[in-house]
């Protein structure tokens, strides 16, 4: 029997679980996460939730990421829910058009839109102690309640833009690839593109088919695996259709196959880095022949230290006529101009920042109040933490779904979120059944539980030295979950009690608030 079919099986968490409650929950945000979340609760039977939403659409960053080659570089069988697996893939690898048509659809079928409240922007949250719920503020001004919050605010969100001097005040079209302009024709225009990371090896290759000239700051090189993509034709499709064996068989053996390479990634080993180098260098050579380029575009770091990406036309790209590669960023930038640090001079008619994210390494997404006033970006001053990822002590009935240290680095992001949902759930079902006003983890537990995470964090490639997203200030590596993914699995398999500290409802405090989000 296979491990994931052993997981599911040991999972009580099953679609037929109902849980008898009256006690709201919301749901902040409307991505991959929160969406999935809300599936699971009307799964249980649980009816009276609210998405909370800031943007006019569901989608999260599949929303808001269209620019041109915006692709998954997880395969698409596994980037997707594994109680809504799709047989109409129509490439191993989905490109963001697919995946967001794929998120609408699973919103109509489970009849969510009418549980979301769009253009909803929480700015803060606080635990009533005494009444067992959290008051949230939205940016109008209005205060909803629920008894429990789960957290559903991907670490994509927020563009990080350079800090390039000059760059507010550039005269030409400005853009970021999270927040792109479909209604700007690149077409014989001269382009500069500032930065080599994942949004970069896909959008360079298609600007590159439109402007005129176009100049690539690459900063920093990464380490690049060859893309294993392929259409997927439509008699495969239709098998997978007509074989749900078939189906969970592709998805099981992409799983098993990401695992495997897992420490190629993670580990800090010798041996595993010179076998994942060599695969990449074996790429590298293969689809750059020039030895200056080569030089520019290979990375001073071990693999595994920054993201590892995968492309097949990121070099090609670089090498076409119209394409400059520089290999630092800018210097600054004076009105339309681009000014490198040798001195010359670029002048160019808009600039493409493909930049990443502000990703939240130790600070929670808007202000957070929990138990005798405890501020939630204190207790996160040296890094965030939480118990398993998922609960924070002193901050009650408080749930985050991709939360400190749970990143994943060599698999789906789902295979993670899936399973924080369930130990949500039975955390949401414990309190019910017992008549609990809130639970909230011991901090002994989530202590132990973050220096073991931090003591295996030392045998990996994160800190083997370079400067990356994945570390704070101080070195320490918050984002990511430092091991293989059904190993996580196990640890959030049960939900126990003795972990939490309990506090019961008193006959003056009603289950239902008067005002629910």
């Amino acid at each position: 029997m296979a491990v994931t079919d052993l997981l599911t099986k040991l999972n009580p968490l099953k679609s037929d679980l109902k849980i008898d409650t009256d006690m709201h929950i919301a749901i902040v945000g409307a991505g991959f996460s929160g969406l999935g979340m809300a599936i699971r609760l009307k799964e249980a039977g649980i009816e009276n939730f609210t998405i909370l939403e800031r943007a006019a659409d569901v989608g999260g960053t599949w929303r808001d990421n269209h620019y041109p080659g915006a692709a998954c570089d997880v395969a698409s069988h596994l980037y997707s829910f594994s109680f809504e697996q799709n047989p109409n893939w129509s490439r191993a690898f989905g490109q963001q058009p697919e995946i967001f048509d794929y998120i609408q659809r699973c919103t109509d079928k489970y009849d969510l839109r009418r549980h979301i409240r769009f253009n909803t922007t929480i700015v803060s949250a606080r635990f009533d102690e005494d009444a067992g719920v959290w008051i949230s503020r939205t940016a109008d001004g209005e205060e909803l309640t629920a008894h429990f919050v789960i957290s559903a605010v991907g670490a994509l969100a927020d563009p990080a833009w350079p800090n390039i001097p000059g760059l507010d005040e550039f005269t030409g079209k400005l853009m970021h690839t999270a927040r792109w302009d479909d209604d700007y024709d690149l077409a014989d225009k001269r382009v500069a593109v500032i930065g080599s990371g994942a949004s970069a090896i896909q959008v360079v290759p298609e600007i590159a088919k439109a402007a005129g000239e176009l100049t690539v700051f690459q900063r920093t090189p990464s380490w690049i695996m060859p893309k294993p993509d392929r259409p997927i034709p439509a008699s495969e499709q239709a098998e997978y259709r007509e074989s749900a064996y078939k189906l969970k068989k592709r998805r099981l053996r992409i799983y098993w196959v990401s695992e495997f390479f897992a420490p190629f990634v993670i580990s800090d080993l010798g041996f595993f880095k010179k076998q994942a180098e060599a695969m990449a260098l074996k790429h590298m050579r293969k689809q750059v022949a020039d030895p200056s380029l080569r030089a520019a575009v290979t990375p001073d770091y071990r693999i595994g230290c920054k993201r590892v990406l995968i492309s097949n036309d990121w070099y090609p790209a670089l090498q076409q006529d119209n394409v400059t590669l520089i290999a630092d960023g800018p210097a600054r930038i004076e009105g339309n101009i681009v000014i490198t640090h040798d001195g010359r001079r670029i002048e160019v008619d808009a600039i493409v920042c493909a930049t990443g994210f502000k990703v939240p390494s130790k600070a929670a997404p808007f202000p957070v109040t929990g138990r005798q006033g405890r501020d939630l970006n204190t207790a996160w001053d040296d890094g965030a933490e939480a118990y398993k990822g998922v609960t924070v002590s002193g901050f009650p009935n408080l749930f985050f779904l991709m939360g400190p240290n749970t990143g994943p680095s060599h698999t789906s992001v789902l295979e993670f979120t899936e399973q924080q949902m369930d130990y949500a759930l039975q955390a949401i079902a414990h309190v019910a059944r017992r008549g609990l006003k809130f639970i909230d983890v011991k901090k002994k537990v989530q202590d132990k539980f973050n220096r073991g995470i931090q003591w295996r964090m030392k045998h990996t490639s994160w800190t083997s030295g370079c400067n990356s997203w994945y570390l704070t200030d101080s070195g320490k590596n918050t984002t990511l979950y430092p091991g293989f993914n059904w190993e996580y699995r196990l640890r959030l398999m049960r939900f126990k009690p003795s972990e939490y500290d309990e506090v019961k409802r008193d006959n003056a405090v009603s289950a239902r608030t008067d005002r629910a989000a």
